[in-house]
């Protein structure tokens, strides 16, 4: 009777030739120098890397000391790199000349490479809107893939996460209110010019959330009145907007005219010193007769100076 023989599994090469410790050794993760040009940038990055002092202090300090925190980045599967925390080390480190930067590599999924991308920039001091609103979507995204759904442009939720909303979940790791994280994921809903101006601060938060609710076209049309007008739309002027568009009836006359309203807060205040005016107004004239004095004699003087103008011209 022939008996069958178990075949014993032949060991490996690397195991022949290596210890426990150096195999061990071969998992834990090690700081390596990467070419900068065999790293890419993460897809769809939502934080902006900004050319200015700041960025420039860190050149010259890299230039000095070089990197002294490793970014982090994974591999790819055509033998390059992916950055997912270190985007402003990199590009200073090519303002400092440097042809490498020490690295991190680590393998990483999709959802957990944007969740430590997010957690990471969100460290900075000063993060802007858009960059804030972006990067709440793409972290509660992936939070959402983990183990729930998520409307992310309304407060909606199905499905629980260890009996806690992500939104919820994604609020408290970042210190912000569940609305807030809602209104600054509405943001992305902006055409860029817009977002931009909230960036740039010409645009508030509450208005530009309402603004968020408009097509394209109509924000584009937006966008062109508050060029011709030099005014930007209050938080009322907004929701007026929002509610036409809703309704189906939101023209570009609508817009304008609605833009053209003036607002109290848009309203110049102009200060003067009361002394120096004093100095100058006859010494009898009542307090109540001063605006209308200063009033004309500035009309005075603008016909004075156009006459002047016209006698040159000849």
């Amino acid at each position: 009777m022939t008996k069958s023989i178990s075949k014993m599994p032949l060991p490996k090469l690397d195991d022949l030739f290596t210890t426990e410790e150096e195999r061990k050794n071969e998992k834990l993760e090690k700081v390596v120098d990467i070419e900068l040009t065999k790293i890419d940038d993460f897809p769809d990055h939502p934080f902006k890397v900004i050319e200015n002092d700041e960025m420039y202090n860190m050149r010259d300090s890299i230039k000095e000391n070089g990197v002294l925190v490793p970014a982090l980045v994974r591999p790819k599967p055509d033998g390059r790199y992916e950055m997912v925390s270190g985007h402003r080390r990199k590009f200073a480190s090519q303002l400092a000349d440097k042809k490498t930067i020490p690295c991190i590599v680590r393998d990483l999924s999709d959802d957990e490479a944007i969740i430590i991308m997010v957690d990471s920039n969100l460290q900075r001091e000063e993060i802007l809107p858009s960059e804030k609103a972006f990067a709440y979507k793409m972290k509660l995204e992936a939070l959402s893939h983990q183990g729930k759904r998520t409307d992310l442009t309304s407060t909606q939720v199905v499905e629980k996460l260890d009996n806690k909303y992500s939104v919820e979940i994604l609020a408290d790791e970042v210190g912000e209110g569940r609305e807030t994280i809602r209104r600054y994921i509405r943001l992305t809903e902006l055409i860029p010019e817009l977002l931009d101006m909230v960036d740039e601060k010409q645009i508030a938060l509450s208005p530009a959330v309402e603004l968020s609710f408009l097509n394209d076209e109509e924000q584009y049309a937006v966008l062109d009145c508050i060029e011709c007008n030099v005014a930007t739309p209050s938080h009322a002027q907004a929701i007026k907007l929002k509610k036409l568009s809703q309704e189906g009836t939101l023209t570009a006359d609508e817009i304008d005219d609605i833009l053209s309203e003036e607002k109290p807060n848009q309203i110049p205040k102009i200060k003067f010193n009361a002394t120096r005016i004093r100095n100058v107004l006859p010494k009898n004239i009542e307090e109540q007769k001063i605006e209308d004095f200063v009033v004309s004699a500035i009309e005075f003087y603008g016909k004075y100076l156009h006459k002047q103008r016209q006698m040159d011209a000849r």
